[in-house]
């Protein structure tokens, strides 16, 4: 009788082992989804308004000279006396249309956007994004055009405080896919605009054939997330803001020492019901040590890149003024993507370093503007990817750390109101560009 077996069990734990990292690998996926189709729109949007805008302009003005004006705004004014090759209007005009709405929202929404649920988030988000792409390809007037940018930078930005405020429900690596899905976005979306519209497609087919993003979007979080019981979903629960620290929710963190050491300590003390308007302002003081270098960080690169770029000409190069442009652009994006996809990889936690980083490389291309000591287009080729990749690195690792550092009752407010130290450096930079360019155009 000594024959007798205990039953079998290794069958079990196998597949919960593939059934959880089958769910890990679908939260993932879906995570990068949710940033590619988030930022697509905002990134498209810029170049397919200026077609449509021109387009309008020769329509509505037979006046050669504002035809020629709009061939200068994309092209290079080849015309103008200033050493620099100039556009009659800084770059750092449509960047601020671009953003204002996106700052508008993040400064107010993280202080509501509790009372509306995520399902309906989501919705209004993709309506937003397809919006955008009808209203400005279907544009007949110039504020309808104006209208859809706005759509998709109110889009963006609700999008990314609601969706960074999501991952507080799944474990911490799906920051890693919504960083690389962002970056992604800059890449895919300015790649496949121009590529459509290259291949002989009108502006305004190639953003019809864009309306399958927001459909992706919601397919995405509805279909493809794993989500959890306890997510608000379509009604808004008294307890949306309780502790992550109960036991269903600290199942989906990961499994390090230092979360089981967390799990070890006594709870911090739980309140029904979001948080007051008190304890929020207290969250968003204790954050300002990860808004502030991040917000540093893209005053420097979009004060480079709306600012200097297209004051980085080189005329003995075989690339025109233009293409240059664009492919400092295209760089740019490059690293975002390489950086942002990189938290698997490296965590940086000195913040601060990244910042002067940056200070240093829009200092050093101030001067190469001024001075025009650099020698070559592919010296500046160089910067710009890694203005890039200090960029993407101090997004991704800070939205790490304030998810992992911030008290479990406050970590889903603080992820939403921190996404804002990106869009006021942005509007920041922005506002800085105009006197730099009108300086160095007048030289």
């Amino acid at each position: 009788m000594e024959r007798e077996e205990p039953p079998r069990e290794e069958p079990a734990p196998r597949a919960d082992s593939s059934g959880a990292a089958a769910a890990q690998w679908r939260n993932w996926s879906g995570f990068w989804l949710l940033g590619l189709c988030n930022n697509f729109a905002y990134v498209v949007m810029l170049s397919a308004a200026h077609d449509i805008l021109n387009k309008q302009e020769s329509r509505n003005t037979p006046d050669p000279t504002s035809a020629t004006l709009a061939v200068e705004f994309q092209g290079g004014n080849r015309s103008n006396s200033s050493r620099y090759d100039c556009n009659p209007v800084s770059t750092a005009a449509v960047l601020l249309a671009d953003i204002l709405p996106t700052l508008a929202i993040k400064l107010s929404a993280p202080f509501v956007i509790h009372k509306l649920p995520y399902g309906f988030r989501v919705l209004f988000c993709a309506f937003m994004a397809a919006g955008s792409f009808l209203l400005v390809s279907f544009s007949s007037a110039v504020w309808m055009s104006i209208l859809g940018v706005i759509f998709a930078s109110v889009g963006a930005g609700l999008g990314e405080l609601t969706f960074l405020s999501l991952t507080v429900y799944f474990s911490r690596d799906v920051l890693g896919g919504w960083g690389s899905g962002t970056g992604g976005a800059g890449v895919g979306g300015a790649l496949l605009y121009s590529g459509l519209t290259q291949a002989g497609l009108s502006p305004q087919v190639t953003l019809l054939s864009m309306l399958v993003v927001p459909v992706v979007m919601c397919l995405s979080y509805f279909f493809l997330l794993d989500l959890p019981p306890s997510l608000p979903q379509w009604r808004c629960a008294e307890t949306e803001y309780r502790a992550v620290g109960s036991e269903d929710r600290r199942a989906l963190m990961d499994g390090s020492e230092e979360e089981e050491q967390e799990k070890s300590t006594p709870a911090e003390v739980m309140t029904a019901g979001p948080l007051t308007f008190t304890e929020k302002l207290c969250v968003v003081k204790g954050l300002l040590w990860f808004v502030l270098p991040l917000g540093l960080v893209y005053f420097a690169e979009y004060f480079i890149n709306q600012g200097l770029m297209e004051l980085l000409y080189f005329p003995k190069l075989f690339l025109s003024h233009a293409q240059q442009y664009r492919w400092y652009q295209t760089l740019y994006q490059v690293g975002v993507l390489v950086s942002r996809s990189s938290l698997c990889c490296v965590k940086i936690r000195n913040l601060w370093t990244l910042s002067l980083l940056q200070v240093v490389n829009a200092v050093l291309l101030l001067l190469a503007v001024r001075f025009q000591f650099l020698p070559s287009a592919w010296v500046v080729f160089a910067i710009v990817l890694y203005e890039g990749l200090l960029g993407g690195a101090a997004y991704v690792n800070t939205f790490y750390f304030i998810s992992k550092e911030t008290g479990d009752r406050h970590r889903e407010f603080a992820m939403a109101a921190a996404s804002v130290g990106d869009s006021l450096g942005i509007a920041a930079a922005g506002l800085a560009a105009f006197p730099v360019h009108r300086y160095f155009c007048s030289l």
